[in-house]
């Protein structure tokens, strides 16, 4: 039997039902909520042949952990395709643009960092294995969606992938308040923005591997 998470909230789930309704397994929702927007979200998951189940708010509260659920939680396959760098930067009708975080720990954080990378068209993002967040139903929930449309990476040595992107022709670059303005910065072409942790922001050997 496939493992299976859960995602929360109305974005994370409705992008689900977009971009992989087959890894969908059931929805469950509020039956205290009639409105519009559950409606919707309903009729989405029928379509794609995925059961909805009317739960009262104590059950969800089970299903969904400490999240904050918004009255709808779907169970879905815990597989995400696996994608490598290599996939990404073969691919590409345009120049790249990549999002690396070095050690955010915070999955809100992480969501928000999705968002972000969604927003700009970045075409994915790269997350070290260790000592960071990981994509649970909290980094998807505060993601809206974004979760599901920008695909995330994990490496097992950060350094060893950004000397690799280098190697590649991606110019890549640290996100420090030592560093020149940003305004000055030519930031055209092949790009990695690196990002750091929260608080003790780039590691030195993460800053010493940035262009």
């Amino acid at each position: 039997m496939a493992s299976t998470r859960t995602l929360i909230g109305f974005h994370a789930v409705i992008s689900r039902l977009r971009q992989h309704a087959a890894s969908v397994e059931s929805v469950y929702v509020d039956t205290g909520r009639q409105d519009a927007r559950m409606r919707d979200l309903a009729a989405r998951a029928k379509t794609a042949g995925v059961t909805v189940h009317g739960v009262d708010a104590a059950r969800l509260a089970t299903l969904a952990g400490d999240g904050t659920h918004q009255g709808v939680v779907a169970i879905v396959d815990a597989q995400r395709p696996h994608v490598t760098i290599d996939d990404v930067l073969s691919d590409l009708a345009e120049p790249a643009l990549l999002l690396v975080l070095d050690g955010v720990t915070d999955p809100h954080n992480l969501g928000a960092c999705l968002r972000s990378a969604d927003a700009f068209g970045a075409q994915a993002v790269i997350v070290p294995k260790d000592r960071a967040a990981g994509l649970n139903a909290t980094a998807a929930k505060a993601a809206s969606g974004a979760a599901e449309t920008v695909p995330v990476i994990t490496v097992t040595n950060l350094s060893r992938a950004l000397a690799d992107l280098k190697q590649r022709g991606v110019w890549v670059l640290g996100a420090d308040e030592g560093g020149e303005s940003l305004f000055a910065a030519d930031v055209s072409g092949p790009v990695a923005w690196v990002l750091g942790a929260e608080g003790q922001g780039l590691r030195r050997l993460t800053r010493e591997n940035c262009d």
